[in-house]
């Protein structure tokens, strides 16, 4: 059974403290995953165990101080330290088994296919930034050294730190895992999972009816196959409906007749490559 190692730094390594509690607890028993939170003041020289300073160029906040940073991920990262980093010359292929990951919510956003690649991985550091980030010149220097950085947004908003968002990460990447979850089937319908992703179809349990309202009929008829119809035209409505952008991105190719003949009564045309929206 292969281990992933997950190391976080963090001015607030208790908040961390949360992993600990549900599947990932368990998989942390079972030593499927090992995760370690930092402190990155445990890298500071100064008595006020400063991480930060004023934004050169002026402006308001601080930012966080690349050679405290820099001690602590040689340390993680298992590097020696380089003083003249402007001669180095990126490599085309970064070390595949270990990804330093940095929560930006001016990154690209983070998928449930960078979730899925990642799951795979043996060794992942996350930093997680506070005040105005961390100086940009950190992810450029370690990227040099030819690690494989990645700086990833949640959601176009913005949080006081990157606590909140590493944690997502890591529970998205960390339940794809195998043998993470009891039932590996339970994920494979899952919202935004696969090539032609969808938002997944409403779900319901007993009592058929609660309150006056009830459960569709067709879900009670014992019939898999209408079953299975039914759920596949709710999640193609309720795709249509809130994310059209992932209905945009499907293959028309490898769609079959019955979801092709569900999208054009949606409004969608699935003649060419990718569905596009009916014009009047």
């Amino acid at each position: 059974m292969a281990t992933m190692d997950i190391d976080i730094v963090s001015v607030f390594p208790d908040y961390f403290e949360v992993l600990n509690l549900s599947l990932l607890g368990k998989a942390q028993h079972k030593g499927l995953v090992q995760v370690e939170a930092h402190d990155l003041r445990n890298w500071t020289h100064d008595v006020h165990h400063s991480v930060d300073d004023t934004p050169v160029g002026g402006g308001a906040g601080m930012v966080m101080k690349p050679e405290v940073w820099a001690e602590c991920l040689d340390d993680l990262l298992h590097l020696a330290p380089v003083e003249d980093a402007s001669t180095l010359e990126k490599p085309e292929t970064p070390n595949e088994e270990t990804v330093l990951i940095f929560p930006n919510p001016s990154a690209p956003l983070f998928t449930q296919a960078d979730a899925t690649e990642l799951a795979g991985k043996k060794h992942l550091v996350f930093g997680c930034g506070r005040y105005e980030g961390y100086d940009a010149r950190i992810p450029e220097y370690y990227r040099l050294q030819g690690v494989d950085v990645r700086e990833y947004s949640i959601g176009d908003y913005v949080l006081n730190g990157g606590e909140v968002a590493v944690s997502a990460m890591i529970e998205a990447i960390t339940r794809l895992m195998p043998g993470f979850m009891g039932n590996h089937e339970s994920i494979v319908e899952e919202s935004y999972t696969g090539e032609n992703a969808l938002l997944e179809h409403y779900q319901y349990t007993k009592p058929a009816t609660w309150r006056g309202l009830a459960v569709p009929e067709v879900l009670l008829s014992g019939d898999h196959g209408k079953v299975d119809r039914f759920r596949r035209d709710e999640a193609l409505a309720k795709t249509t409906r809130i994310r059209p952008d992932l209905i945009e991105a499907l293959d028309c190719h490898a769609l079959d007749k019955k979801d092709r003949k569900e999208l054009m009564e949606l409004g969608w045309n699935v003649s060419g490559d990718h569905p596009r929206r009916h014009t009047k």
